[in-house]
């Protein structure tokens, strides 16, 4: 549940809806960002059977990942269920965040095709800034360094995915990676998809990758890396979530 009296800083009322698809993805850091900012939300579990409320109180969908594929979407009718409420919510001129299955599912939605990639990217993988992405506000927001405060237009994310998609139809490109161009984009000015896992907790990556035959070296890597990551991901939400 939410609190509806919570405002955000302009006195607009405002909440957060985020949609999970299995117990084990999400909504991480992006949980944290709304708690410490007093943005209220709610968190639907559909992998549990939950259902999506009217979108009536709120301003904003979070779409999270999980290990299903948009071609199988026969068989996960939430996956459809989804899929309408991406569609409502972008006529509605809601902000909208999908990330890896929840990017793939917007990029569906807006008439793009989604479809086993070539090979699995998984760790941690850098991302180039694109051009387009230089001129986007919260994609610098990401690139910025959030401690040293110079601007990056390549660093690492983490990547869990084996999918991909086409970029559908007046999306821009906004990053990409070696693997996989279509990495980040946005639709219209509230709209943004991301194939990497911007929200992962230190905690999730160890459940994530335990078994793993290179587990140790990415949670090695996950010290080093974490402080910096979980501060670009503030830095990004902060731009976001009060996007108006």
């Amino acid at each position: 549940m939410f609190d509806t009296n919570i405002s955000n800083h302009n006195g607009t009322k405002m909440a957060v809806l985020i949609i999970k698809n299995i117990p084990t993805e999400g909504p991480g850091t992006i949980e944290d960002f709304l708690r410490k900012e007093n943005i209220p939300f709610s968190i639907v579990e559909l992998g549990s059977g939950e259902l999506i409320p009217p979108l009536e109180s709120f301003d904003t969908i979070v779409i999270l990942g999980g290990p299903m594929g948009i071609y199988d979407m026969d068989k996960y009718p939430q996956l459809m269920m989804q899929s309408r409420i991406i569609r409502e919510a972008i006529n509605r001129d809601m902000r909208v965040l999908g990330i890896c299955l929840g990017s793939q599912l917007i990029s569906h939605c807006l008439g793009a095709d989604v479809y086993p990639g070539y090979e699995k990217e998984i760790g941690w993988h850098h991302i180039e800034v694109t051009g387009e992405g230089l001129k986007d506000p919260l994609i610098r927001k990401l690139a910025i360094h959030p401690r040293v405060g110079d601007f990056w237009r390549r660093f690492k994310v983490f990547q869990w995915h084996g999918d991909t998609f086409n970029l559908a139809p007046l999306t821009v490109l906004l990053a990409s990676s070696n693997l996989y161009k279509n990495q980040a984009f946005r639709y219209g000015d509230k709209v943004y998809g991301f194939q990497f896992h911007i929200e992962v907790t230190k905690d999730m990556l160890i459940e994530w990758v335990k078994d793993l035959p290179d587990s140790e070296q990415i949670m090695q890597e996950t010290e080093k890396i974490y402080e910096e990551y979980v501060g670009r991901a503030m830095n990004f939400y902060k731009a976001f979530f009060s996007k108006g």
